[in-house]
């Protein structure tokens, strides 16, 4: 099949690849007088030969270096609020600068400091109950309390893979997310805190007063690294890998360890230098695997040259895609596996749909836009070496909200589908959702705990879950659907792969990341497209926009990919995916 190239090569020495490094911003011919209070920039260096000359491009143009990723040649830097990008674009050290701002989400509706996209949580407040299951023969191989309800594990058979492999504490699988809730009982068994970084720093409000963080929690507004404001992390890391201990849920790899590797603000947004920071640390630190499911803000796409974009902002994408290339590659190199979420707004990637909510930071600054696919990315899953995962419902259909398209695909695997099951009992219930584990703190923000740790009303019609262990101990639980929950699936899935195939090496444990990528996309379980081809969703309650068509074969499709992420099949049959 025919896919768009990747935005650069592992090989390639950052813009020296050429390619990208076309979209560099031209060298300005007069130096604007500065104005405005101190600003937060992030300036580009042309190349890693040029990380010096671009700090000293900074100063030149009036500005103060304040931290500086030598891996990509990222440079935060403080200047006054107008005239400093247009200073330092000029040096021919410097690749692009942009004010800094949010590039990625990961929010969760229903909280004042979110918006709505990496999850698609419409479910609840329903207040509609499932069916009861029906009786069932017990289960001989071990599980924790909740797993009968986990259907996405189910449907990888992550039960049947720990007959094989729980996974390995060696292994190390990063959250690049909102944070992480290491207290959480089913996450703190496998929490790795001495490895755990947070990258951000709470923003109360954008520069129009409107609230992003809001107050800090903390002194110095900095979280710690066991600590999630949002829940969308915590979430994500206990499909991965919540502990099979007896209590609650448990995940697909349960004995991996998890490392928090924080790049998103508690409203769901990340800024390019923590984005860039998480994936370089990443690659420094060890990591095996890392989740990203979030996607690149405050652009949906992010454009070369859209028309309807001022300079300066086709300036700051043009940044954000190198920047962000960089730092995909870096990982890859260092040996991490990268999985990302496909995104949810149902667009066939080839092809997507108008722009119409960037760029969406700060507030009141959106503007419609056609995306060319050919210089419009949506980033991280349109990055090198991205893992691409497609979400489907407990009926295997393709999820409504899932992007799709054989140019960006890799596997598919459970993300949740509210929706499916029309017809059914199952239809627009909760349980078609992912149930996952939830941070006490963001519960008793929502409503839905009270501070005593009961379930409130409104957390019943939630249908947040809680389990109270022998000695005492509570952890707590909410559904959630989105790529952002197949995408951990899959991720979970990739880290057995290491913890089963994985080697010694240079001082620690590791897999190559290729490697991976084979195993996991050959083990996948084949799905055919459906029949008809063309999903349209119109009795499911979505307009017309949803409709989609699959394109290939059981092989290969747009709907799936290589197949669903299969666990077993990885675990017992992946040997044959790395014989040369």
């Amino acid at each position: 099949m025919k896919r768009r190239p990747r935005l650069l090569a592992a090989a390639c020495a950052m813009s020296l690849c050429g390619g990208l490094s076309a979209f560099a911003v031209p060298v300005a011919s007069a130096q604007p007088l500065l104005s405005g209070p101190a600003t937060e920039f992030t300036v580009l260096a042309r190349d890693w030969s040029s990380v010096a000359a671009a700090q000293r491009a900074v100063r030149d143009a009036g500005g103060t270096v304040v931290s500086t990723n030598t891996a990509v040649g990222l440079i935060t830097a403080s200047a006054p609020a107008n005239g400093f990008t247009e200073r330092v674009s000029g040096d021919r050290a410097v690749f692009g600068a942009a004010k800094a701002k949010p590039i990625g989400s990961a929010p969760k509706d229903g909280a004042p400091k979110t918006k709505p996209d990496a999850v698609e949580k419409e479910g609840q407040g329903s207040g509609k109950a499932a069916p009861a299951a029906s009786a069932r023969r017990a289960n001989p191989i071990k599980t924790d309390p909740l797993d009968e309800q986990l259907w996405g594990q189910q449907a990888v058979r992550a039960d049947l893979a720990h007959t094989v492999t729980r996974g390995s504490k060696k292994v190390k699988v990063g959250i690049i997310d909102t944070g992480v809730d290491g207290t959480h009982p089913d996450i703190a068994p496998n929490f790795d805190r001495a490895g755990s970084r947070n990258f951000t720093k709470d923003i109360p409000s954008d520069v129009n007063g409107t609230v992003v963080d809001g107050p800090c929690e903390f002194r110095g507004c900095v979280d710690p690294v066991d600590h999630d404001d949002n829940g969308h992390g915590t979430h994500v890391a206990g499909i991965i890998g919540a502990a099979l201990n007896d209590f609650g849920v448990s995940g697909v790899a349960p004995d991996v360890s998890l490392v928090n590797i924080r790049a998103g603000q508690d409203a769901g947004f990340f800024f390019l230098q923590p984005a860039v920071d998480a994936l370089t640390y990443a690659g420094d630190a060890g990591i095996d695997v890392v989740n990203m499911s979030f996607f690149v803000d405050p652009w949906l796409y992010n454009c070369a040259a859209n028309p309807a974009d001022t300079p300066a902002q086709q300036a700051e994408q043009r940044t954000i895609i190198e920047a962000m290339s960089r730092a995909m590659n870096y990982a890859h190199a260092k040996g991490v596996t990268q999985v990302v979420a496909l995104g949810n707004q149902h667009d066939e990637l080839a092809a997507p749909h108008d722009d119409v909510i960037s760029p969406d930071f700060p507030s009141n600054s959106t503007h419609p836009r056609k995306v060319d696919n050919a210089s419009c990315f949506s980033l991280p899953v349109e990055g090198p070496n991205a893992i691409g995962v497609g979400s489907f419902g407990p009926t295997q259909a393709k999820a409504d909200y899932s992007n799709y398209g054989t140019e960006r695909i890799s596997v598919s695997a459970p993300g949740g589908y509210f929706r499916d099951g029309y017809g059914t009992p199952w239809f627009r219930t909760l349980q078609n959702e992912i149930l996952s584990t939830y941070p006490k703190n963001v519960g008793v923000a929502a409503g839905t705990i009270d501070a005593a740790g009961n379930i409130t009303p409104a957390g019943v019609t939630a249908g947040i879950q809680k389990d109270t262990a022998a000695d005492g101990r509570v952890g707590y639980y909410q559904w959630l659907q989105g790529t952002s929950m197949a995408a951990p699936h899959a991720a979970g899935v990739a880290a057995l792969i290491v913890s089963r195939y994985g080697k010694a090496s240079r001082g620690g444990f590791g897999m190559d990341p290729a490697a991976v990528k084979r195993v996991l996309e050959g083990t996948a379980s084949q799905i055919a497209c459906p029949v008809p081809r063309t999903v349209d969703y119109l009795k499911e309650g979505r307009d017309a926009s949803f409709t989609a068509t699959c394109l290939g074969d059981p092989a290969f499709n747009g709907f799936y990919g290589h197949g669903a992420v299969d666990a077993y099949s990885a675990v017992t049959r992946g040997a044959d995916y790395l014989r040369s």
